[in-house]
């Protein structure tokens, strides 16, 4: 009872209530700020570490380069395998960690990265 009277209290008199909910709402913004800071964006940018399974997943960065317009761009992993058509050995060649690279019509397509 104690409790609800103190909580009535506060209720009663805006200045407090107000305060109430400024500290709590800075609480919460300070405890998404902490979690925010233990999440850890890694990258792996060498190939042979990459999971098979990822390479052509939206988490793979490839590096495109084309060699006509001279220009450089990057896609994502199933844009890349877009790229690689219906070419099975290239492909086949990739999954294995045989090369991290292959060219299409006038792209130079190399892996770049995994956002994991």
């Amino acid at each position: 009872m104690k409790e609800d009277k103190e909580i009535e209290q506060i209720l009663l008199n805006d200045e407090k209530y107000e305060k109430f909910i400024n500290e709590k709402a800075e609480q919460e913004f300070n405890q998404i700020l902490e979690d925010a800071k233990n999440l850890k964006n890694t990258e792996i940018k060498d190939f042979k570490k990459v999971p098979k399974e990822m390479l052509f997943s939206k988490k793979a960065v490839y590096l495109v380069i084309n060699k006509s317009s001279k220009t450089k761009s990057y896609v994502n992993g199933i844009q890349a395998e877009g790229l690689l058509g219906n070419k099975e050995i290239l492909r086949e060649k990739l999954v294995s960690g045989v090369t991290d690279s292959f060219v299409s019509d006038d792209n130079f397509v190399k892996f770049y990265k995994l956002e994991a």
